[in-house]
């Protein structure tokens, strides 16, 4: 990844343009960066945990003001007409489009975006910390609803980087037990300090039977690891966008019993708008490392090799 010089995007109707303060670093970047996943447009900018400034409006705008603090996140547009739209499911949208997939992203200066896809983001949380709520917190959230988590239940989170730091705490505000199953040392020393029940290795058994899971890390051999962790009637939703090869699974000690299996597929604006409003009043502990503008591909790289505990953060405006 290198640095270039592009002209500067102008809005279009009903579009704002944003001065960008920092954009959080997802693991779909990653992805993106290695080829899991093929980028929608030839060069796009990768980024969608946007935080910025508004410093110029399109025609027709009126959500947002010059000046205004203004998060973007990963989904950026959706038809509005099909089914799936119009049942109130537009994650599931069949022409949707991604913010740093289809069009440039916030490893930039400056970015726009249909202001009816942004967000505003509670005064609580620095420019930093509200960067990581926009996709490891908006994703975490629908995640831990699909999980379908009982009241005071046990819930096994495997992986804990961005996203799963955030589900943990609001799964242990709900009353919930909290079991991280983790392959890095500095996440589960992190796992324990935010107050979960207990924090192994990835594959190791929880110690107890989990009652929800949720797979963080794009592992597929740990599906199977977790469904067997489930109690009778539990689910597990896998919530990243990519996951590498399912080994076969076993009927009778993993499915069976109404255990249940799901994907987690983006997010709708009603999700974001629940999240942040939620995030405005607990407040969560963010763990986040910065990096200057310069240093996208290190931190890619920290993130490929788990040296990154919590989220990543690239830093833009660094004046």
């Amino acid at each position: 990844m290198r640095l270039g010089l592009r002209e500067d995007p102008v809005p279009g109707p009903g579009e704002v343009r944003l001065r960008v303060s920092c954009c959080g670093i997802c693991r779909t970047d990653l992805h993106l960066a290695e080829g899991d996943l093929s980028p929608q447009r030839p060069a796009v900018v990768p980024g969608h945990e946007i935080v910025g400034t508004v410093d110029e409006l399109g025609p027709g705008t009126e959500r947002f003001s010059l000046g205004d603090r203004v998060g973007v996140a990963w989904l950026r547009g959706t038809c509005g007409r099909c089914r799936f739209c119009r049942q109130g499911r537009e994650n599931l949208c069949r022409t949707p489009s991604f913010t740093g997939w289809d069009a440039d992203g916030g490893y930039a200066e400056q970015c726009v975006v249909d202001e009816r896809f942004a967000y505003r983001l509670p005064d609580w949380y620095d420019d930093e910390q509200a960067a990581v709520l926009l996709c490891s917190g908006i994703i975490g959230y629908r995640a831990l609803r699909l999980a379908d988590l009982p009241p005071a239940g046990r819930l096994g989170i495997y992986g804990f980087g961005a996203s799963a730091h955030l589900t943990a705490q609001l799964a242990l505000r709900q009353g919930a037990s909290v079991h991280v199953l983790t392959r890095s040392e500095d996440a589960q020393r992190l796992a324990l300090g935010l107050g979960a029940s207990s924090a192994g290795g990835a594959t190791d058994p929880p110690p107890e039977p989990l009652d929800a899971a949720i797979l963080f890390a794009p592992a597929g051999d740990l599906v199977p690891a977790a469904l067997r962790a489930l109690e009778r009637g539990g689910t597990l939703a896998v919530a990243g966008i990519h996951l590498s090869q399912i080994p076969p699974l076993d009927y009778a000690t993993e499915l069976f019993h109404e255990r249940v299996l799901r994907s987690v597929t983006a997010n709708t604006r009603r999700d974001g708008d629940q999240f942040l409003a939620l995030a405005a009043t607990l407040p969560l502990q963010i763990t986040a490392t910065p990096y200057g503008f310069a240093e996208a591909q290190d931190a890619l790289t920290d993130l490929a090799g788990d040296r990154v505990t919590g989220a990543a953060v690239l830093v833009v405006d660094e004046s």
